[in-house]
């Protein structure tokens, strides 16, 4: 953030970003209103405004991806210094200012209005070599697939469920071999039209009381009308292929990602970190510019897993963690942490003694990312691998 909070009051330039169009606002070291306008979202346009703006003129857009890589590439490439005000923090600060309009003229007040009182607000936009984004773009679709195959796995439960609940319940939709039987045999009744030694001879290398369990489940049913089985089936069999051909999807991007960050430093160093593996290391390697924190507090801030401070007079109370910052992050050190429960390292031991001290367990989890994210910051920040 420092190139961004330099000097207070210098020009700022707030775009609200658009597919086909910018709403440009323009506030001088003054205050007044310089440019108010909307410009077309080319390069040619974009390139003139950013010409008229005069150097030292501060960049701010409310999107840092998507259609607000236009504006931020041009802004670069004109010399101008570029920052963004999160759309959460925006929106807090457009119930500060008269109106309840939403308008992109409104949008693009609020936002040089905010960079200019508050620039505490703003976030750096990091520039990133090629991997890296690369690596980004890339995650950015392996979470796309991930989110497909969970809300089709939601949809075969669903379908399952309503035609025979006892096989629902042993049916794992991210096991290979049932995707590989429902893709092929449909549900539970087309299971048991294939017959016993077909259902068998997909679920090759499951236990054999898996196999007997399913059977005896669809035995044990009653059988729907056949407009229903003949309903159901195909369903079925699209949903798990589906779900297999997104689940393989999401597995190779991640062998790809790791590829592309094998290379990076400051990945290879969080691997060395008790309970991150390639999934984490390369969330936090990409969505993290470490020189934006100085100091571990600020990043759990940022990361949603710092407990929220409040005070009054004499009175000091640290409460639950706030609900703001990166979700995705705060999830990922969060969940990562169950495998450090029953581990003989500092953060098992931690873990087990907040759990003695009365903590539940996903109080217990929260606590042993704070505290490893510490070493995260430090990892990052000085390049150099974990040592217990």
């Amino acid at each position: 953030m420092a190139d961004n909070a330099a000097p207070a009051r210098r020009a700022v330039l707030g775009l609200d970003v658009g597919k086909a169009t910018h709403w440009a606002c323009m506030l001088t070291r003054d205050g007044e209103i310089a440019v108010n306008r909307p410009v077309a979202n080319s390069e040619h346009e974009l390139d003139r405004l950013f010409s008229q703006v005069g150097e030292g003129t501060l960049v701010v857009v409310d999107q840092a991806r998507n259609i607000g890589a236009l504006p931020i590439s041009r802004a670069r490439r004109a010399g101008l210094d570029v920052a963004y005000l999160p759309g959460i923090a925006a929106h807090q600060a457009s119930r500060m200012f008269a109106g309840d309009a939403k308008t992109d003229e409104r949008d693009a007040h609020v936002i040089a209005r905010t960079a200019m009182g508050l620039p505490d607000a703003l976030l750096p936009v990091p520039e990133r070599d090629g991997n890296l984004e690369a690596a980004r773009s890339l995650a950015s679709q392996r979470d796309h697939m991930v989110t497909c195959a969970t809300r089709d796995k939601n949809r075969l439960r669903s379908i399952l469920l309503e035609s025979c609940p006892a096989f629902e319940a042993l049916v794992d939709p991210s096991d290979p071999r049932w995707l590989r039987v429902l893709a092929r045999l449909g549900g539970a009744w087309g299971v048991a039209d294939a017959g016993r030694a077909s259902f068998s001879a997909l679920m090759r290398g499951a236990g054999g009381s898996a196999r007997a369990d399913a059977w005896t489940a669809i035995a044990s049913s009653t059988r729907p009308s056949e407009v229903m089985v003949r309903a159901e089936n195909p369903q079925v069999k699209m949903l798990a292929r589906r779900i297999s051909e997104a689940m393989e999807e999401a597995s190779r991007l991640d062998a790809e990602i790791a590829s592309l960050l094998e290379s990076d430093d400051t990945y290879a160093c969080l691997l060395t970190i008790p309970g991150i593996g390639p999934r984490t290391a390369s969330e936090l390697t990409i969505a993290i510019d470490i020189s934006s924190f100085p100091d571990h507090d600020h990043l759990a801030s940022y990361c949603g897993i710092a407990p929220r401070n409040r005070r009054s007079g004499t009175s000091i109370a640290s409460v639950a963690a706030s609900r703001q910052g990166n979700k995705r992050l705060k999830n990922l050190l969060i969940f990562s942490c169950n495998s450090l429960t029953r581990s003989a390292n500092r953060f098992g031991e931690y873990y087990r003694a907040c759990r003695g001290r009365g903590m539940c367990h996903g109080e217990a989890l929260k606590a042993v990312a704070r505290k490893r994210l510490k070493v995260i910051y430090a990892v990052m920040r000085d390049k150099a691998p974990y040592a217990a």
